[in-house]
């Protein structure tokens, strides 16, 4: 089971905490179990810091807290604190991924489902689209990628099988696979009836709880080979 840590502390000197921090992880490299750490302050009051360290289970966390260079960071970090950091223990029972959850509504409900009225709510007004496919190397609207999305359903009766996310600050990485039956004009192919399957990853930035930014990669040449263009 997941576990998380909590430090709760009070610091005048949060530049000294950041360098120890940077320290810890350079010489815990390759030894320590925390995958991730959150360090927030407190709006009400400046002197305040809570940080979310998340380990894969509380028994790799153990191993993390008998580290030689662990123990010699905290005795570091207790003396640049105002006071004795406290420390609350957590098991996960949940854990959801928002923004991961977003992009999989670009995908299930818009893409294949066709609810273009989402798309206002699921991407910022001036987004801004990185497609392999297109001859412009940004194209910046919601409107471009709702024409877009408008021409491939009609082209193509499909549906994506998400194969894999992965969230990383503002990003969401998608590999996906698409299954396609070719039923309307797509690049000047009149419909074959062929059916089609195409690989590709889509990586969509987030700022404000909407899609910002996308890139997206995926086997153009491998779908128009199948559709005998090629």
């Amino acid at each position: 089971m997941k576990f998380v840590q909590i430090i709760d502390y009070r610091t005048e000197r949060p530049d000294g905490m950041n360098e120890l921090m940077d320290k810890w992880v350079e010489q815990t490299k390759g030894k320590r179990t925390a995958t991730h750490s959150v360090v927030g302050k407190d709006r009400s009051d400046a002197s305040h810091y809570v940080e979310i360290v998340e380990f894969p289970s509380h028994e790799e966390a153990v191993k993390n807290s008998h580290l030689p260079e662990t123990d010699r960071i905290f005795q570091e970090m207790v003396a640049l604190c105002d006071g004795m950091p406290s420390f609350t223990d957590l098991d996960v029972v949940r854990d959801e991924q928002l923004n991961t959850a977003t992009a999989r509504r670009f995908f299930h409900e818009i893409a294949t489902g066709g609810n273009l009225g989402a798309i206002d709510e699921v991407f910022a007004s001036d987004y801004r689209d990185h497609d392999v496919f297109k001859e412009e190397e940004t194209v910046i609207g919601s409107d471009a990628l709702r024409r877009d999305v408008t021409a491939w359903r009609a082209a193509f009766d499909f549906t994506f099988n998400l194969e894999s996310q992965i969230a990383q600050g503002d990003d969401v990485v998608t590999r996906w696979a698409w299954y396609g039956t070719h039923q309307g004009a797509f690049m000047g192919i009149q419909p074959t009836g062929r059916k089609c399957t195409m690989t590709g990853t889509t990586t969509f930035r987030f700022h404000d709880g909407v899609i910002q930014e996308a890139w997206w990669h995926y086997d153009v040449l491998g779908l128009m080979r199948q559709l005998g263009a090629v």
